[in-house]
């Protein structure tokens, strides 16, 4: 217990970004229609399965399509 309240800073700046990142994945997805990859129900699932930053980035690596 000790050691994950000293770890306590580090970690909340960390969950904070997550989601945030994970917020605006999710917001990009649900408003555009078009992927490189894949369709708007595989990305959705990949980014909330993938939450711990993996799905997020993979979409924007993989299925973001370039404006």
């Amino acid at each position: 217990m000790n050691e994950l309240i000293e770890m306590l800073p580090f970690l909340i700046p960390l969950i904070i970004v997550e989601f945030a990142l994970l917020g605006y994945t999710l917001w990009h997805i649900l408003t555009h229609k078009n992927y490189r990859r894949g369709s708007r129900m595989l990305w959705l699932i990949v980014a909330i399965i993938g939450m711990n930053f993996v799905g997020p980035i993979l979409y924007f690596i993989l299925g973001k399509e370039e404006a």
